[in-house]
């Protein structure tokens, strides 16, 4: 008796996902058990930036973390899945001021107070986006320990590391040439550089001796710096120049006198040997000048313009100054040649515009110690694991050659240096708590580097700096971490050195990375190529399940994928599948519970035995493959047994004791199909949260949800290598015989003889015992298995292992219209045999073609002919009759 069902017809992702989320929520599945027998688990968020909706990157990532910690929740472990989100300090400022240039304003018209205030609008307005897009991944988070970057608990951990930092002698404050984005006016780190190449020239200038003996020619690529040049320099020995060390030289257009001094940095092979030092606007030469002592002359203003200076190109836009010098110089005999190049330029991740090296006062993290201690880190069994492996050499590259972080920015928005100085006197105070005689003390007005912060997001997320809080105990450090390879330096390598350093632990266990999501061209995704694809337009469209079973199938670990919606569509049409196999199982089950021990396989035939045997084999699979975070291989393994082994083979042999008249065969099938269900969707179910909680809620057991439901386990009593060997037999014979309808064109519809000559007695056992299962899928009209058989004289033959099978060629086909339909291919073959003839016969084609081409149509002759005479026998055979 068929069960009445609620499951459409179709799959409705929709329909399937609708409120779904919600319940889950309001039911608290996803927050930690609180058993503390249990082993914890934890994975906390990389945080999204609150600067827009989230991407097909973070789609990907937050499926990984999503996939690991519901099948850990299913394994009975205490799990956390801790959201948050980060401030972005730059980018979202970026994106704020952006809104205001729209309007006619900027940040400075606001003040500092009101447009942090507009800033904090923009984070709760994104922060609910962000939030409806989690949910409509489906992804477990545990919403009452979010955290944000600027939380006052994050933000007093931030402090303590500033301020410890600095008492080590770890953070300084100096004069340093930094990068500097002149549309954002704020430093910027050494990875939050882009280099791209441009268009430029080389500048060959006549610098002037000041004893009047002649002149000496100057390369370079930046004209605009020439009013902050101090020196020329040359590599020390020089043949070439050693008349001219000691003497000056004249700056063009503005007659400074410019030492010329000797240095090791100069490369003598490099142009012309003699290289301008500009302190002040290039870090090489910066630290040429600190070995000679020179000045240090700053041309130009924060926004990019040339300042005093600069004479007369003072308030010009830098690149509007490099062409009116370049002019000038021309115009007054200076410029010797122009040399066109394309070169690499620093351009700033965030505005996009050139970065220009620029002299400041800015603090800095000094690196080395810190590196050095996660590296020898990295050495111990407290390691942090790199998936793929091949990545922790990039790490350890990077660390390696490290340079000490600029960690101040020139921004409103973000964690406020806690650096205080004397309104009098001008000394400087650094705390965690501001001075007590506030009024007599300024804050420093810059903010920290948003890398700062996330660097701590592992452990201030948990309670840090109170070692004594509950969730830091339990749950750090963290289990995995998750996120693209391209943030490496930006962010892994930083949360490693700050937390072997402030809790002594690594951050994470294991650190999983992904690569990019490319378009199906495989070109990177970008607002300028407007080839980005927004996840919840592919969730409309597939569902969410079909997206994430893509993400996790489209690649290997640490490989780039490329987006491709006709195979989202294949996702869409797996789970498909999925849910009409559910749909004939349930309405088949009757009131058949899943059971919740193993059946017994001692009652069981064939079938039933070995879909248990391959379901233990794919459990085992999918375990081992999971610990190894080889999630593509994992579904790759579901996919074969769920739409080959279950779908394709089992569900159409059960259908022939389903319809018999056994009543013990049918409860034993249903029981069987019962519970293989069960186990399929506990499996999917970390993939497809949403369909496989529909399917599972629509079977008559009615637990509470697949989210806090056992994950299958391998049992021993169903591994059966004797069963999976038998049922192999009995698929290699349905396969022939329906390859041999298929060359026949007789459909399964039509009746036909078959005939097994069993040579192996153990195949012959086989094929009776299961002799219902070929009647129902090969549809015989008559079906004879034995060791006597005399093979027809005309039959379609196929050999298995161990047996023949032959169908009787009259069963098929009229054979006076099989003898036309050969004639026919005679024909057409006879054709093709006379014209390779021709060619072959031409002696210029033999002559002159390529002897691979002629050797070719020789082999091509033979294979004809072949053919032609096995035809022509056929039809010998079959007007014999």
């Amino acid at each position: 008796m068929a069960a009445k069902i609620e499951m459409s017809t179709k799959y409705d992702h929709k329909a399937v996902e609708q409120g779904r989320y919600q319940k889950w929520v309001d039911e608290d599945l996803f927050k930690p058990s609180g058993d503390q027998k249990a082993k914890p688990y934890s994975i906390v968020i990389p945080p999204p930036n609150v600067t827009g909706k989230l991407h097909l990157g973070h789609a990907w990532d937050t499926t990984i973390q999503d996939i690991l910690i519901r099948q850990k929740r299913m394994q009975g472990f205490d799990t956390l899945y801790l959201p948050g989100m980060d401030h972005a300090g730059i980018a979202t400022q970026a994106k704020v001021e952006a809104k205001l240039r729209q309007e006619g304003k900027t940040r400075f018209d606001l003040g500092r107070e009101e447009f942090v205030k507009e800033v904090w609008k923009w984070k709760d307005e994104y922060a609910k986006i962000i939030h409806q897009q989690w949910a409509k991944m489906g992804l477990s988070l545990d919403y009452s320990r979010e955290r944000f970057t600027l939380d006052e608990g994050l933000s007093k951990a931030v402090r303590k590391v500033f301020v410890d930092l600095y008492n080590k002698g770890l953070i300084y404050r100096g004069e340093y040439i930094i990068n500097w984005d002149p549309e954002l006016q704020t430093a910027l780190s050494d990875i939050e550089v882009e280099h791209k190449d441009d268009q430029g020239a080389f500048y060959h200038v006549k610098y002037p001796l000041a004893d009047g003996s002649g002149f000496i020619e100057i390369a370079t690529t930046r004209p605009e710096t020439m009013p902050g040049d101090v020196a020329i320099a040359v590599y020390p020995g020089d043949e070439r120049y050693q008349d001219i060390v000691g003497k000056e030289a004249i700056l063009p257009l503005f007659g400074r006198k410019l030492p010329i001094i000797e240095d090791h940095y100069v490369d003598p092979e490099f142009g012309t040997g003699l290289v301008k030092i500009t302190p002040a606007h290039d870090p090489n030469d910066f630290n040429v000048g600190n070995r000679h002592n020179l000045e240090r002359i700053n041309v130009m203003n924060a926004d990019g313009t040339m300042n005093e200076q600069a004479g007369k190109y003072q308030g010009m836009d830098r690149f509007v100054a490099r062409k009116a010098i370049v002019k000038d110089l021309k115009d007054q005999g200076y410029l010797l040649k122009e040399e066109p190049i394309v070169h690499s330029v620093g351009h700033s991740e965030r505005s996009g515009v050139q970065v220009e090296p620029r002299l400041s006062t800015q603090w800095f993290v000094k690196m080395k110690p810190l590196a050095e201690m996660a590296l020898k880190n990295q050495k111990t069994d407290q390691k942090v694991h790199f998936v793929p492996e091949r990545f922790e050499h990039t790490f350890e590259q990077w660390m390696d050659d490290i340079h000490d972080w600029v960690i101040s920015r020139q921004l409103w928005w973000g964690h406020r240096i806690p650096a205080w100085y004397n309104k009098q006197t001008g000394e400087m105070y650094v705390g965690e708590e501001a001075p007590q005689d506030i009024d007599n003390w300024e804050q420093d007005p810059d903010v920290l580097d948003t890398w700062f912060s996330s660097a701590l997001w592992p452990f201030s997320t948990l309670g840090w700096p109170d070692a004594d809080a509950a969730d830091f105990k339990r749950y750090f450090p963290t289990n995995a971490l998750v996120t693209g390879y391209d943030i490496i330096f930006f962010w892994v390598a930083r949360m490693m050195f700050q937390s072997i350093e402030f809790t002594q632990k690594r951050p994470f266990n294991d650190v999983i990375l992904h690569g990019l999501m490319r378009d199906e061209q495989g070109r990177k995704m970008s607002k300028s190529l407007g080839n980005g694809i927004d996840p919840m337009d592919v969730i409309d469209k597939y569902g969410v399940d079909a997206l994430r079973w893509f993400l996790i199938t489209g690649s290997a670990p640490g490989q780039d994928t490329r987006f491709s919606y006709e195979k989202v569509g294949a996702a869409w049409n797996f789970i498909n599948k999925i849910w009409n196999a559910s749909r004939f199982v349930i309405m088949n089950l009757a009131d058949t519970p899943a059971p919740t021990q193993v059946p017994d396989v001692a009652k069981l035939d064939l079938a039933d035995q070995w879909i248990l045997a391959q379901l233990n084999e794919t459990v085992a699979a999918v375990l081992r493959l999971s610990d190894k975070y080889e999630l593509g291989e994992v579904g790759r393994a579901l996919y074969n047994f769920i739409w080959n082994d279950f779908c394709d083979w089992y569900i159409e042999l059960s259908k022939a004791v389903l319809t018999g008249d056994d009543s013990v065969k049918k409860a034993n099938k249903r029981t069987v199909l019962a519970y293989v269900l069960d186990q399929i969707l506990r499996l999917l179910h970390p993939i497809m949260p949403f369909v496989t909680e529909k399917i599972w809620l629509t079977m008559p057991h009615q637990g509470k949800s697949l989210v806090v439901a056992q994950y299958p386990t391998v049992h021993k009593q169903l591994a059966n290598f004797q069963a999976v060997q038998q049922m192999n037999v009995l698929i290699a014979a349905i396969k022939a015989i329906r390859q041999m309808r298929a060359d026949a064109n007789a459909p399964l519809s039509s009746p036909i003889d078959i005939l097994i000559k069993v040579q192996n007695p153990d195949v012959k056992t086989i094929l009776t015992a299961n002799q219902e299962y070929l009647e129902k899928l090969a549809h015989p009209k008559k079906l004879q298995i034995a060791s006597d058989i005399t093979a027809p004289k005309l039959a379609l033959t196929a050999v298995i292992e161990g047996a023949q099978i032959f169908v009787p060629l009259a069963e098929l086909v009229n054979i006076d219209d099989e003898i036309k339909r050969q004639e026919k291919e005679l024909a057409k073959l006879q054709k093709d045999i006379d014209f390779l003839n021709k060619k072959l016969s031409n002696p210029g084609f033999v002559k002159n073609a390529p002897e691979k081409v002629v050797a070719e149509q020789k082999d091509k002759l033979n294979s004809y002919q072949n053919q032609q005479a096995q035809i022509e026998e056929r039809i010998t055979e079959l007007k014999q009759g």
